[in-house]
């Protein structure tokens, strides 16, 4: 036999090779119903089935005069027509273009494979009305299913979520990538975490970043007959297995809450953010003109530090005097931030106070070529470092080093304009 029909036969063989191989993939099989379908409809829920099996899901709409808690949920498109209408770029601006949803998920656990998401709640902002779908997973078997009828693979919108970028997106993700051979490809989305906001606005002014604090002490909605989160998989965990839903409406009552309680945190925080009222305390304030220059929109920084300055004591507006004499010296306005700086000094604590008494010895020294005035306050601050509290040993002794090099160098310098005189 000839080379060439050798290798004909050879490819001929490996081509078998391959169709056997696409023949042998799994076939997806329909999972069987649970036993408890009439017990949970009785309880509130309505089966839905689909080409991967069956889930349950529970609807309510909301009109726009809904109110929950300070605020009716219409009013978060007056929200959003307020950052149509400002020239302030922010992560967290919307507008009319976008398709809005408000996203929370009950988990069996906190992380890794073996955690299953068993209800996603969705509240859309429709043009007349919220509408709230809540996905109930039927069982583990059903998986697919129940991610299947979230629809995220269908369409992009903005989500909006509480910890949605660190917790529930991400597993999300992984409860999707294990059932990815089954369900089409998971698009991505625009997510707004209101976590990280009310981290940013409430900074040192809220103990506690959990919603239903926030919801209490900022939004004017407390919460009656809740159960705690952490009893929501173990009230999951029996249903499935009794088949009795009655305090499974408890857990999804749980987390309508928490769903409208992002429409209206939005609410409040873009308020906050875009009106200057002085609803909240100085320390509010002075948070969200330090995001804003974080953000490097210095001129909306400024305005909204100057605020505060103008408008609360002077024991309250340490830090927005600090954080404005920043934005000062960055813009070039020299005088201003000397002046904002040594008024921050009195009231901001040792590490803040030490990044003062430099950026005052460095403008001193070579903005207005005053080496006595940079002398001085490089003194206060080897003081502040020798009295250090706030850094290790180790730290304080190489930053020393620091400032000491700047001592010298001043001093060279005054010992130089001696000899000049």
């Amino acid at each position: 036999m000839s080379y060439e029909n050798k290798m004909l036969q050879l490819k001929q063989k490996l081509g078998k090779k391959k169709e056997q191989q696409k023949e042998e993939k799994p076939t997806f099989r329909r999972p069987e119903k649970p036993f408890y379908i009439k017990e949970w409809e009785s309880a509130g829920l309505t089966l839905v089935e689909n080409d991967f099996g069956v889930l349950f899901k529970r609807v309510v709409t909301y009109p726009l005069d809904y109110l929950h808690g300070s605020y009716q949920l219409g009013l978060l498109y007056d929200a959003i027509e307020k950052w149509e209408q400002s020239s302030i770029q922010h992560p967290y601006a919307m507008n009319f273009d976008e398709s809005i949803v408000f996203f929370d998920t009950e988990t069996t656990g906190l992380k890794g494979v073996g955690t299953n998401i068993f209800l996603i709640g969705l509240l859309d902002a429709l043009d007349d009305q919220f509408v709230l779908t809540q996905y109930v997973l039927a069982d583990p078997a059903n998986e697919a299913s129940f991610l299947f009828e979230s629809k995220f693979w269908q369409h992009s919108k903005t989500v909006v979520t509480y910890n949605g970028k660190s917790f529930d997106w991400p597993q999300l993700e992984t409860r999707w990538t294990l059932n990815q051979q089954i369900l089409p490809k998971l698009r991505s989305q625009k997510q707004i975490d209101l976590l990280h906001s009310s981290k940013r606005i409430w900074k040192n002014n809220l103990e506690r970043m959990k919603l239903t604090k926030v919801e209490e002490e900022k939004l004017g909605f407390t919460r009656q007959g809740d159960i705690p989160g952490f009893l929501a998989p173990i009230i999951y965990s029996d249903a499935i297995k009794s088949g009795n839903a009655d305090a499974l409406m408890k857990v999804l009552h749980h987390n309508e809450w928490d769903l409208l309680s992002l429409v209206t945190l939005y609410i409040h925080s873009t308020n906050l953010l875009l009106e200057q009222e002085l609803s909240e305390s100085a320390t509010t304030y002075t948070n969200i003109g330090k995001w804003f220059g974080d953000l490097k929109d210095s001129g909306q920084s400024e305005q909204v530090l100057t605020t505060v300055t103008n408008n609360y004591d002077d024991e309250n507006t340490g830090l927005a005097n600090y954080y404005l004499a920043l934005q000062q010296k960055r813009n070039g306005q020299y005088a201003k931030a000397v002046n904002s700086f040594e008024k921050a000094l009195l009231f901001i604590g040792n590490r803040e106070k030490l990044k003062a008494l430099e950026q005052l010895a460095i403008v001193f020294e070579h903005q207005f070529k005053d080496y006595e005035k940079a002398l001085h306050y490089t003194n206060k601050g080897i003081t502040v470092i020798d009295n250090n509290l706030f850094m290790k040993r180790d730290q304080a002794v190489k930053l020393r080093g620091v400032w000491l090099k700047r001592l010298q160098r001043l001093e060279m310098k005054l010992l130089k304009n001696k000899i000049n005189l």
